[in-house]
């Protein structure tokens, strides 16, 4: 998409003057209150570059947020940690005044309140970002506030990479979520490569868990459980020999189909999905609708990758045969395979995402391909788009994810497909319109997904009880009052209901 920059420009601006008294004043009207003495202690012991009430940096990180809808609170402090003992001191001061907060590492999430809080204090990972590999242990580090273009630009040339996302704005949240990748089939979901995880739980106190050590139970629940069971400061994932920018060791590219060519290209998604059993074949399969005036305007892209020097035809065969306005194929590295989508780092509209997942008949996903038109057209007048989205999950996936100890969502050993249903409202609109939010949720209850398969975490609505579809449900609410009695993380920061 292109955007106006001059107008985006003045907006900001704008936006900016208007945040900044704001911050001002609320901060002055709260000077009295217990979150207030609480970053106020945190800031005599941890210094003023590390607590800030206010101030560009403060305001930078408060509005900045990749959703619209997460750019409107104002903590009464933020904390930029720049070492896992500075998120200790603010974690025990947290826990022991029961004040609420959040945390923020890469800011691209579409769940409202999730990486931000009004009057609480606001944990910000955007000094800690370094990322580095040890050839001894074949082993990437990562702190929390990296992104992933970020990431795999660092550890090009040494022709390795974490597991990390699709798109290059989405930061290390997206392990906590379980993770997608385009080297998924081969490997698992990204959260599968942890190695240790260092992560301060809600008492401050700061443990390293592994599948082996005493916090094996706290390790698996990091793989799915969102920000449920503490503030992970430190990933130690295995490294994925990628190669170099100059490896073009992957084929695939982008296919743009007429909106003519939509039930044969949701047919032959289906087909992929329910057939396919290359760990080296990926898919994605896009359908935006763009309202624009009287008239939807719909885009079908498809993001089609092989690991390998060509598109084997009885994979992509029936993609290929179909007309399409646009094709581009040609080898690829497998950074270039990370830019098909674009960085997705477009801020200023509001973001509400929707999860399904499909192990059945075609009808499920051309049932969903009806209900997401006749969706747009009820909300055009406040939607800037609307997105379709199915991303296919073939066994070897699964598999992968086994083979290292199991993640705690833990798909059945099938191919499935994994449906997002993404809304981004018109510049300005910064809460979605209750008859909006009621019309997403009637289009999710519409396409329900296959059961026993889960919801995938990083593109659900907060709304979607998404822990209840994990397969090993019962461990994680186990392992969550083992680690927080109190409940004090559901008590005091917004995430994932059912624990």
């Amino acid at each position: 998409m292109r955007f106006r920059a001059d107008h985006l420009l003045l907006a900001g601006v704008f936006q900016a003057a208007v945040n900044g008294i704001w911050a001002t004043n609320l901060n002055s009207t709260a000077s009295t209150t217990p979150t207030f003495r609480t970053c106020t202690h945190l800031q005599t012991s941890l210094g003023s570059d590390i607590v800030q009430f206010s101030g560009p940096e403060y305001l930078n990180a408060s509005t900045n947020a990749w959703s619209l809808f997460n750019t409107e609170s104002r903590p009464t402090c933020i904390v930029f940690p720049r070492q896992a003992s500075h998120v200790q001191v603010a974690m025990t001061a947290i826990f022991q005044d029961k004040v609420h907060y959040a945390v923020k590492a890469g800011g691209h999430s579409a769940m409202t309140g999730w990486n931000t809080v009004q009057d609480g204090i606001l944990l910000v990972f955007s000094h800690m970002k370094n990322i580095s590999y040890d050839a001894s242990k074949d082993t990437i580090t990562i702190q929390p506030g990296i992104h992933w273009d970020e990431a795999l630009a660092a550890l090009e040339p040494l022709g390795v990479a974490p597991l990390g996302g699709r798109m290059s704005d989405v930061g290390t949240g997206l392990l906590l979520g379980g993770g997608y990748s385009f080297i998924g089939g081969e490997h698992g979901f990204s959260c599968d490569a942890y190695v240790e995880v260092d992560v301060v739980l809600v008492s401050g106190k700061l443990v390293t868990a592994t599948a082996k050590n005493e916090y094996a139970d706290l390790f698996r629940a990091l793989k799915g459980g969102a920000n449920r069971f503490g503030i992970v400061t430190r990933y130690e994932v295995e490294a994925i020999h990628t190669g170099t920018n100059s490896d073009k060791d992957w084929f695939g590219g982008n296919i743009i189909y007429p909106n003519s060519s939509a039930e044969a290209l949701i047919i032959a998604t289906h087909k992929f999905t329910s057939t396919v059993s290359d760990p080296k074949a990926i898919l994605l399969t896009t359908i935006v609708n763009t309202p624009n005036g009287t008239e939807i305007i719909a885009i079908l892209q498809l993001t089609l990758i092989y690991h390998g020097t060509s598109l084997p035809p009885s994979i992509f065969g029936d993609f290929l045969s179909i007309p399409a306005t646009s094709t581009q194929l040609s080898p690829l590295s497998y950074i270039d395979t990370n830019s098909l989508l674009g960085s997705g780092a477009a801020r200023g509209f509001g973001q509400r995402f929707g999860a399904s997942a499909f192990s059945g008949p075609v009808d499920q996903y051309l049932n969903a391909f009806r209900v997401f038109n006749q969706f747009t057209l009820a909300v055009q007048s406040t939607m800037f788009l609307t997105v379709l989205a199915f991303t296919p999950i073939l066994q070897s996936q699964v598999l992968a994810g086994r083979a290292r100890g199991s993640n705690i969502f833990d798909p059945p050993a099938q191919n499935y497909a994994a449906v997002q249903f993404a809304i981004s409202t018109q510049p300005g609109i910064t809460q979605l319109p209750a008859e909006d939010e009621a019309a997403h949720q009637s289009a999710l209850a519409s396409i329900p997904r296959s059961p026993g398969f889960p919801l995938y975490m990083n593109e659900s609505s907060e709304k979607q009880k998404v822990f209840a579809t994990y397969t090993r449900y019962a461990e994680l609410k186990e392992t969550y009052a083992k680690y927080d009695p109190t409940r004090f993380n559901v008590r005091f920061t917004e995430g994932p209901a059912g624990l």
